[in-house]
């Protein structure tokens, strides 16, 4: 039942580690890498962006702190980051993600000129289906990771806030040459300002959408698969908002995007409807959930030097546009997917590790038997999930093979550490099964 308050919005108008291993190794290791790059004045996070949840995240104790270029929520007073994140895994949570940037590409040429700064094929990509893809340098280097999705009569993509200078820099740049070059197919962007974004992740997470949709979403509900959209209509409201299936916890989810209106009464109003199931989870269970996952960080497990080939993300090159490329970076990036007897290939990949003893952190070196440098760390933690220590990050070709053990220097010692298939735990995607056809 929603509040009194959310009510009268919506009719008008819509564990073996402890707290303190996780916040000192996990939280200040690899967030604090990041909020360095803000100053700790009140005048400058007085700068800083906020969501449409603010004010929601601070009446549910929210801890805030600079990200992205916004004051975001690590964790709330209710749970800590590992009770959150365990919380994720066993029943669901609702991550506010409002600070990624929400864009539409539209008019005659933006099939073509997306498929110009990204390797997929877009052009084979069904209606209301969605695509994990990256923007590329013409050096094959990763400007960004990125969601993109095929709607009715436009392309919605999704990209990170700490990116969101860059990114949009990039897309001026781009756009501009593209009209340069073909005036006769034109593109209209649009930034999806104020638009409210939010993400329902866990194995509950179905069951609770489904409480607050109108009965034809509701039914819409049932058959949607992992990587695929539909609009929907809150119950009770002329809210109208996305919904696609996917996340970034490895866990079964949702992401909504809202219109600025509704944002915040939408969001109480899922909060309201499962009490004892739903809480509001921030930065920090993010982070170890993701990593579980092997999700990339961008700016940590990728940036602009790193390629999709050696990021282990050569499954979004498109087939068609192996052959054809078209794509920038495209000579680098089609050469290093060939086999090494035809000069392809690549010096290093990225890989998951389990590391022995204290958590190895980013930009730890990974060393081999002699103690020769063969890679570093990207991203690592203790994972709640495992009980064990977890990390990501690249190490030289041929030793990247799972089972392989290497030593990670932490803190000048050396740590026994074991290459591992990612996912660290299995994938739990409402995926459509194969012989079903879309």
């Amino acid at each position: 039942m929603a509040s009194k308050r959310v009510a009268a919005v919506l009719r008008p108008a819509v564990n073996g580690l402890g707290p303190r291993l996780l916040r000192a190794e996990c939280l200040q290791a690899r967030l604090s890498q990041q909020l360095i790059r803000y100053a700790s004045t009140e005048a400058a996070r007085q700068q800083l962006g906020k969501t449409g949840l603010y004010e929601l995240h601070s009446k549910h104790g929210a801890k805030f702190v600079p990200f992205g270029g916004y004051l975001m929520p690590v964790q709330y007073s209710d749970l800590s980051i590992i009770d959150s994140h365990n919380w994720t895994r066993q029943k669901a949570s609702l991550f506010d993600v409002g600070h990624m940037v929400q864009h539409h590409f539209s008019g005659p040429g933006a099939e073509a000129f997306l498929e110009s700064i990204t390797p997929s094929s877009l052009s084979s990509l069904p209606e209301c289906q969605s695509t994990l893809s990256t923007l590329l340098h013409s050096t094959g280097g990763i400007v960004d990771d990125t969601v993109v999705t095929r709607l009715a009569d436009k392309f919605y993509v999704v990209t990170n806030a700490g990116c969101r200078e860059k990114d949009t820099a990039y897309f001026k740049t781009q756009l501009q040459a593209w009209k340069d070059a073909h005036a006769d197919q034109p593109v209209e962007w649009k930034i999806l300002d104020g638009q409210g974004l939010v993400a329902l992740q866990g194995p509950l997470s179905a069951e609770i959408l489904s409480r607050v949709l109108d009965d034809k979403s509701k039914n819409e509900l049932e058959s949607l698969y992992f990587g695929q959209c539909a609009a929907a209509t809150i119950k009770g409201t002329d809210a109208e908002v996305l919904v696609s299936r996917g996340g970034y916890t490895g866990e079964d989810g949702f992401e909504i995007s809202i219109p600025a209106y509704a944002t915040e009464a939408v969001t109480e109003f899922l909060l309201d409807s499962a009490k004892d199931e739903l809480r509001f989870a921030g930065l920090g269970a993010r982070d170890t959930l993701r990593l579980e996952a092997g999700m990339c960080l961008y700016g940590h497990d990728l940036d602009d030097t790193t390629t999709p080939v050696e990021a282990g993300l050569a499954w979004i090159i498109g087939k068609d546009r192996r052959v054809k490329g078209g794509f920038h970076g495209d000579s680098v990036i089609l050469q290093q997917l060939k086999k090494k007897s035809e000069g392809g290939g690549v010096s290093r990949r990225r890989i998951g590790l389990i590391v022995e003893g204290s958590p190895a952190r980013e930009g730890a070196e990974i060393v081999d038997e002699a103690g020769e440098k063969i890679g570093n760390i990207t991203s690592g933690c203790p994972s709640p999930s495992l009980k064990k220590n977890i990390s990501m990050g690249y190490i030289k070709d041929g030793m990247h093979k799972a089972g392989t053990e290497v030593e990670v220097v932490v803190r000048g010692k050396k740590r026994k550490a074991t290459v591992t298939k990612m996912p660290f735990i299995p994938s739990k995607y409402f995926k459509q099964p194969a012989n079903v056809k879309a």
